[in-house]
């Protein structure tokens, strides 16, 4: 099972700032997106967010194992397998996400439109 890294204890002003502090920002929340229903590579990652550079998705990619989010599998392979997955613990934010989902569809038809 993926630990939390014992950091010091952070205070919070609210539980918003808290939920940020782990999966805010662009790229958190699109990895938790593609990460929801499945196990991915990081090769396979990199295409599904274009966007986003090798350094930024390493980098956001161990601070959500470091919270304990993502599960990072290497397998004792050459060349080297690694895959990444939601852990339990992450897999709570699925509620999360799929509103964001359903929020961002509505979004999505109300820009298609014109409607501001």
């Amino acid at each position: 099972m993926t630990e939390m890294k014992t950091n010091p204890p952070r205070h919070y002003n609210c539980p918003v700032e808290a939920t940020l502090d782990v999966i805010g920002g662009k790229w958190k929340a699109l990895i938790l997106f593609w990460l929801r229903d499945r196990v991915c590579r990081f090769g396979e990652l990199r295409r599904l967010i274009p966007d986003i550079s090798e350094r930024m998705l390493t980098q956001q990619l161990r601070e959500l194992e470091d919270h304990g989010i993502v599960r990072r599998k290497v397998y004792p392979v050459v060349p080297p397998k690694v895959e990444y997955a939601l852990t339990a613990y992450g897999r709570t934010l699925r509620p999360i996400t799929d509103l964001m989902c359903a929020w961002g569809k509505k979004h999505m038809r109300r820009s298609e439109r014109g409607t501001r």
